[in-house]
């Protein structure tokens, strides 16, 4: 609740004298920072009669048309405070903004421990330098693009590797397998584990075609298996067949 007493500091106000408090943004929809908020104004009923997506959609209108110098007048007086004029991003141990879609293409903000991220920075780019940065993510959109689909290309393999890996290994599946058949999994998905660690580089194609072969030999084994036994459910922790992966296993987060 730190911003919250900051703001009734700066206003110098007490929260008895608050009349209504507004939610606005998307994380105010979390019902930990609902009662929070609640809590901390003694009791009192918040208002959620204003959508918070459209309320910031609506100052980010306003923002722009101060910036462009559109607008009536009474735009023009108005003062928006706390303006976060790009998007915002992080990856492993540091945050960025800007508008690429790999890290080092954008600003850093500044590296945070999980202990607590420190507040950025006030003025940290001028007005010309994010009209920079915006104009650079429209020049290199197709690049990033294709950045964007090597890194998902990656992603689903690596993911339809591992969750196939612990599909076996959970005696529920790997109990009911072929020996042969585990076998031949088995050595699959390492082989092509092994292949993503020698090519960190890989373009779609090759990912995508290892992805098909892999699946190839898995898919119909599982689903034999499955036939064979009556049916039933994958177990928790292992792969849709012809899913290509969900969320077990490494997440990689780009690709440089």
């Amino acid at each position: 609740m730190e911003p919250v007493e900051k703001c009734l500091r700066d206003s110098k106000l007490d929260k008895s004298q608050v009349n209504e408090v507004v939610l606005v943004g998307g994380s105010t929809r979390i019902p930990k920072v609902q009662q929070l908020l609640q809590d901390f104004f003694n009791g009192k009923e918040l208002c959620k009669s204003i959508n918070p997506d459209e309320a910031v959609a609506y100052g980010a209108a306003v923002q722009a048309a101060i910036l462009s110098g559109e607008g009536d007048d009474k735009v023009q007086d108005l003062l928006l405070l706390d303006v976060t004029p790009l998007s915002l991003g992080i990856e492993t141990a540091g945050v960025y903004e800007g508008e690429r879609a790999r890290t080092k293409d954008n600003n850093l903000l500044g590296k945070f421990e999980l202990t607590g991220i420190p507040p950025a920075p006030r003025g940290r780019l001028s007005k010309e330098e994010i009209e920079r940065m915006v104009q650079e993510a429209e020049r290199y959109k197709a690049e990033d693009e294709q950045v964007k689909k090597k890194v998902e290309a990656k992603n689903a393999l690596e993911n339809y590797a591992y969750n196939m890996r612990n599909t076996i290994k959970d005696d529920k599946v790997g109990g009911k397998l072929d020996p042969s058949d585990k076998g031949k999994m088995e050595k699959a998905i390492d082989e092509t584990i092994e292949w993503l660690d020698r090519n960190q580089l890989a373009e779609v194609d090759e990912l995508e075609d290892k992805l098909k072969e892999l699946e190839g030999l898995c898919n119909p084994i599982i689903a034999k298996m499955y036939q064979g036994g009556g049916g039933g459910d994958v177990p928790m922790g292992g792969a849709e067949v012809g899913s290509g992966g969900s969320a077990a296993g490494p997440k990689i987060e780009e690709v440089d």
